[in-house]
C-alpha cells in the first residue's frame, strides 16, 4: 500500500515513516498540505495528514482532495494532536475518514490503518 504521510514535524514524519515502511508500506512524504497536493501524482491510496501546519492546513487540503474526483475516494485519515470535539467534527465535516490524536501508539496506528484499509476494500467491492 503505497501511503502519503503530511506532517510538518520532520521527526514524527520520519517516526511514521519507519513504522509504515516496517509493516510494509510505501511511503510518501510532504511537510504541507500544498506540498501533498503537488504529489498526488504519485496515487497514494491512503493519506495519513496532520491538521497544523504551515503553507496549507490539513482541513483546506482535504477540502481539496474530496472536492476533487480524481481523489475524492482516497481514504484520509487525520493523525493531529488537536482532540476537541469540534476538531473532530470539523474534520469529518471537510471528508475526513478517520481521526487519530497524537500522542500515537505506533502499533496502534498500524492496526488502526489495517483494520480501516480492510473495511474500505470490501465497502469498494460493494460499490
Amino acid at each position: 500500500m503505497k501511503i502519503l504521510v503530511v506532517e510538518d514535524e520532520v521527526n514524527i514524519r520520519q517516526i511514521l515513516k519507519y513504522n509504515l515502511e516496517l509493516d510494509g508500506h510505501t511511503v510518501i512524504l510532504a511537510a504541507n498540505g500544498q506540498e501533498a497536493l503537488d504529489q498526488m501524482g504519485e496515487e497514494p491510496e491512503l493519506i495519513l495528514l496532520d491538521i497544523m501546519m504551515p503553507v496549507m492546513n490539513g482541513l483546506e487540503m482535504c477540502k481539496k482532495l474530496k472536492a476533487n474526483p480524481d481523489t475524492k475516494d482516497i481514504p484520509v485519515f487525520m493523525l493531529t494532536a488537536k482532540s476537541q470535539i469540534n476538531d473532530i467534527e470539523e474534520a469529518f465535516r471537510v471528508g475526513a475518514d478517520d481521526y487519530l490524536t497524537k500522542p500515537f501508539d505506533p502499533d496502534g496506528l498500524s492496526e488502526r490503518i489495517n483494520s480501516k484499509l480492510e473495511n474500505f476494500s470490501k465497502s469498494k467491492l460493494d460499490d
